[in-house]
């Protein structure tokens, strides 16, 4: 049973350059279907829904383009709002909050607390987010821990560390969806992609419907997962 799905949203620029679109309305287009596939795994009861949004790496694009992206957000907020409050849902927000812009992280924080006690699937919003940064931040954390209370051992476990990382709460993944045909996870979630299935769609993420999510389903359901034994 499938308890932990996330995608990397990609391919939204060439998706607009082979419609011949500006290519930021590839981004709207895009988070259009974020919003989409948030319903779609809220109705399938799927627990957690990780999506790759926006890479600490991703600053290095043209100001113009990190611009609009920021933008996006700012005016997508109210609809994921509207959304968690149809559907029950409890976002959670991973990522670093070093160089982002103050506004946006307070809003990712809102949408955190005002649907905190929400019972529905929970959709982890990755913004800012890089797998190494986590991994980074997450030791820091454990040395200041260990400095800070001395007295305490606390035995260096892989799951003691994992309460360490961005949202503890959050599973290891099942399987890891990444569209436009690339086959890298570029960084994403690398402690809890530990053992998840794989699947590289060539469609953009634009371009997925209610359908291609089903067969994500179906496809994961038809693997055999061995954890190594």
């Amino acid at each position: 049973m499938m308890n932990h799905i996330g995608y990397i949203v990609d391919g939204n620029r060439r998706w607009a350059r082979e419609k011949k679109l500006p290519t930021l309305e590839g981004h709207r287009r895009g988070m259009e279907n974020v919003k989409k596939a948030i319903i779609f795994s809220s109705n399938k009861k799927i627990p957690y829904t990780s999506f790759f949004l926006f890479s600490t790496e991703n600053w290095s694009r043209t100001g113009e383009e990190v611009n609009y992206l920021m933008d996006l957000f700012r005016k997508n907020f109210n609809a994921f709002k509207k959304i968690a409050k149809e559907y029950n849902l409890k976002y959670l927000f991973l990522g670093t909050e070093k160089n982002a812009p103050s506004d946006i992280i307070s809003d990712l924080h809102e949408l955190e607390k005002c649907t905190s006690k929400n019972t529905g699937a929970k959709i982890c919003i990755c913004f800012n987010y890089g797998g190494r940064q986590e991994i980074l931040e997450a030791a820091e954390k454990y040395a200041k821990f260990i400095n800070d209370q001395p007295e305490q051992v606390l035995e260096i476990t892989e799951e003691n560390f994992a309460n360490f990382l961005y949202q503890p709460e959050v599973p290891n993944l099942d399987l890891v969806v990444r569209t436009s045909g690339e086959q890298r996870i570029s960084g994403f979630m690398l402690w809890r992609a530990a053992y998840a299935e794989f699947l590289f769609e060539k469609k953009y993420f634009p371009d997925l419907t209610d359908d291609d999510f089903e067969d994500f389903i179906q496809e994961f359901n038809q693997r055999q997962r061995r954890f190594g034994k």
